[in-house]
């Protein structure tokens, strides 16, 4: 296995994989959420319940060795407080993956159903206060780092269910231009499709109470990376300056030396010099809020209820088409990096309230252009259109 022994040849490394650039054909989505039972929705939870329920579909966290894959080819995984998350096969467009993804919900929702267990439509656990079900390594790791700064790492952990979208990163001519433009619009995104205010029956305060736990847990693993013209080289420098989450070893015991960032690893070479898999390993446990992993994984949203995370993925795509990006990014211009207002205010900061009006209405103008047929364009629109009219009652009634 490669030993790394210097920052240049770990940073070439990662500009070499994070961005892989070609033209813009394929789209994912990774779908999490909170389980409950029907009847109780904030009774606890066990490991026996799901993987009961799922059955063959159970991931390896939860003794299964060999998965069935979903219809489609999506995967089911477990997260540590018991979210269940479909994650998608890439799909030529827009469609093909509302179907795929479709086809997989229904799936589980159908085997959880038999066993009296439902899927949440929230970006945060409602009902139950954060509770980890999976034991691993890597989760005790992050956990005990966590809490090191408070409990919003456990909510993250263990309460959180997000909407990813995997988007191609481009063409190399386009990169920057897409790199930028998928960090502008985040805030004004993330508060139209806000879904997580109330954790464990109390108000947080916050419209995002799920980004408001990001971006209060770890720093060096959740900030947003510095948009500048070199992508690349920016995101191998945020990777080498994070800390390590955990670090691997055969004994059980993954915490890793407190505040000891990658490149800090290399230059010491303490307790072992990394490889170049302990380099893959730490690119998994970086979280901002835009992330490339060949593709460019949106990490903003919260998640939707039902089937309505096709409209956030339908905007992302729409506003990404290259007659519509540029006018986009001036509309998203004036809530620029303002990832905390959008999180605790929502679309009544003005700013944000603005840009994001304006985006969806950008968006929804051009839905044509995502390859979606007719009715479920006019699905798009409509849940967007409820998004800023449920705003413009509450600020009609404040």
């Amino acid at each position: 296995m490669s030993e790394l022994h210097a920052i240049e040849e770990a940073a070439a490394h990662v500009s070499g994989i994070c961005f892989k650039t070609g033209p813009p054909e394929r789209v994912g989505v990774e779908l999490e959420w909170t389980v409950h039972h029907a009847a109780s929705p904030g009774a606890p939870l066990t490991i026996d319940d799901l993987r009961d329920a799922l059955g063959p579909y159970a991931p390896e966290t939860l003794g299964n060795p060999d998965p069935v894959p979903l219809p489609g080819g999506g995967a089911v995984t477990v997260e540590p407080g018991g979210q269940v998350e479909l994650s998608s096969a890439p799909a030529r467009d827009l469609e093909s993956l509302y179907q795929q993804v479709s086809a997989g919900r229904a799936l589980i929702d159908e085997r959880l159903a038999r066993a009296g267990l439902v899927l949440g439509g929230n970006g945060l656990d409602p009902h139950r206060p954060p509770r980890r079900l999976v034991h691993t390594p890597r989760y005790g790791a992050m956990q005990r780092l966590f809490d090191r700064r408070g409990e919003h790492g456990r909510i993250m952990m263990c309460s959180t269910a997000g909407l990813q979208v995997c988007l191609d990163a481009g063409r190399p001519e386009e990169l920057a231009r897409r790199w930028a433009a998928v960090h502008e619009f985040g805030p004004p995104l993330l508060a139209a499709f806000a879904t997580s205010r109330f954790r464990a029956g109390r108000d947080t305060g916050w419209a995002s109470g799920r980004m408001g736990a990001w971006l209060n847990m770890e720093p060096g693993l959740t900030r947003p990376v510095p948009v500048t013209r070199k992508p690349a080289e920016t995101w191998a420098q945020y990777v080498l300056a994070a800390p390590l989450l955990c670090l691997r070893s055969d004994d059980g015991d993954w915490d890793a030396p407190p505040d000891l960032t990658f490149a800090g690893w290399i230059r010491s070479g303490l307790p072992r010099p990394p490889t170049l898999d302990d380099l893959d390993y730490h690119l998994g446990a970086l979280f901002p809020p835009v992330r490339p992993r060949g593709y460019l994984e949106v990490r903003y949203l919260d998640a939707q209820p039902g089937d309505e995370w096709i409209a956030p993925a339908a905007v992302l795509t729409a506003l990404l088409d290259d007659a519509v990006i540029d006018e986009a990014r001036d509309l998203a211009a004036p809530a620029r990096d303002r990832w905390v207002e959008a999180a605790r205010e929502g679309l009544a900061c003005p700013a944000i309230g603005t840009a994001a009006t304006g985006l969806l209405d950008l968006a929804c103008r051009n839905l044509d252009r995502t390859g979606l047929p007719a009715h479920l364009r006019d699905r798009v629109a409509d849940i967007a259109g409820r998004r800023l009219a449920a705003h413009s009652e509450r600020e009609t009634h404040a």
